[in-house]
């Protein structure tokens, strides 16, 4: 299975299993094994090192505590059909671990900001002393 340029996964670190479908269908839930089990051994695997630890740390409920993704497809009625979402699923699933997040820099408001900020909030409290009560 191709991931990307870089990343490719061996066919038999990905194991699947057909089950059958949850909730409305009518008679074919009740007949055919459509819906699909992935199951991927993520310290198993031969992703490298810091794809692996990445993985591991995201807090996603479809990983077990023995670092076993599972991801159950039963969207459509096919069965290829659901086996094709499991593997882009687990594809997509992957590419997001492998995308480092730039890391922010904090910045500070110029001196030219801070001193509109001020006048402005000096201004706002003119407006707001001029509608007390007129004595006369």
């Amino acid at each position: 299975m191709i991931i990307n340029e870089s990343i490719h996964l061996p066919e038999h670190e990905i194991e699947l299993h057909a089950t059958r479908s949850q909730g409305a269908g009518g008679q074919n839930v009740n007949k055919v094994a459509t819906a699909i089990h992935l199951r991927f051994d993520i310290a198993a695997s031969s992703l490298s090192d810091t794809i692996k630890a990445r993985l591991l740390a995201s807090k996603d409920k479809r990983i077990t505590k023995e670092g076993v993704l599972i991801i159950k497809a039963q969207q459509y009625r096919t069965q290829e059909q659901n086996k094709a979402d499991a593997y882009e699923r687990l594809r997509a699933f992957i590419l997001a671990a492998t995308r480092v997040n730039k890391t922010r820099r904090p910045t500070k408001p110029s001196r030219n900001a801070r001193r509109r900020r001020t006048d402005d909030k000096t201004q706002r409290g003119k407006i707001k002393a001029l509608r007390g009560k007129v004595e006369v």
